[in-house]
């Protein structure tokens, strides 16, 4: 069945091969970028090798993904746009950048890579609720590190590591507590480790190397996105390091997320803070 599938940070990376992949099968894949040139540029590409009736359902959204007004304009654009939404990847993140800080004072790393993926995945639940069996597919990683909370509201600043590494805990956690949270509407929530140090820009710009291809980090979201295997799969963690370690294009399987995000005490924590940064 085709599906109609929405990418975040998809104009490169393992968001554009996902999106290839997925177009390339049939479905309906829709992108995201900040850059509406490269978005335009990208969108033709996937047209290209699109089949079946996704053919002519291949088009895109613009956002800069920290500002979360521009996030909600983002979501508006899209209910006004879609239908429905069967699978929602939140697969844009950023590391290192020269402007760590938002026009709001927070480090971009918790905007991008945690306060908008929540605020676009809320806004567009009415959508996934009239899929028949949602997907929401939340990009995490092995770097994850217990959330320090003066740095999340843009009082203190953290260097990327951490800052990386806090704000990929914050979407794990969740991710988790979403689950429960849509488990009614016949949504799943999947948080996934994609693979450690693949060949991505991201990558090379925070390392300058690498240990895997990015295809491995495509390959898994492809999977998590149409497969059969996982139509029942909700409030997991998908390690995709864990089979052979970080040196190996071998898929993973499911794993332990980090403790805290299976703490419901910590969970609750996370949404009250969340809730205070985003009525700032």
């Amino acid at each position: 069945m085709t599906k109609t599938i929405l990418i975040t940070g998809s104009t490169d990376g393992i968001g554009k091969l996902a999106a290839l992949n997925l177009a390339k099968a049939g479905h309906q894949v829709y992108l995201h970028g900040r850059d509406a040139d490269k978005l335009d540029s990208v969108i033709m590409e996937v047209k290209a090798v699109a089949t079946g009736a996704a053919t002519n359902n291949i088009d895109g959204f613009v956002a800069d993904l920290s500002d979360l007004n521009t996030v909600r304009d983002m979501a508006a654009e899209v209910n006004n746009k879609l239908a429905k939404l069967d699978v929602l990847i939140n697969n844009a993140g950023i590391y290192t950048t020269s402007s760590p800080v938002t026009k709001d004072g927070l480090d971009v790393r918790f905007v991008v890579n945690y306060l908008a993926p929540y605020v676009l995945t809320n806004a567009l639940l009415p959508l996934l609720k009239k899929s028949n069996k949602a997907r929401i597919i939340n990009l995490s990683s092995a770097a994850q590190a217990p959330i320090f909370y003066p740095a999340f509201a843009g009082n203190e600043r953290l260097d990327d590591k951490d800052a990386y590494a806090q704000s990929k805990l914050a979407l794990t956690m969740w991710s988790m507590d979403l689950a429960d949270t849509v488990a009614d509407n016949n949504i799943n929530v999947i948080a996934v480790n994609p693979g450690s140090l693949l060949n991505t820009k991201m990558v090379d710009e925070a390392y300058g190397k690498y240990w895997s291809s990015a295809d491995k980090g495509a390959n898994i979201l492809t999977e998590l996105t149409i497969s059969d295997e996982f139509a029942n799969d909700t409030g997991k963690y998908f390690d995709n390091d864990i089979k052979d370690g970080a040196n190996g294009d071998a898929r993973g399987e499911f794993g332990q997320p980090h403790a805290n995000a299976l703490n419901k005490d910590a969970i609750a924590e996370l949404n009250r803070r969340t809730q205070e940064v985003l009525s700032l």
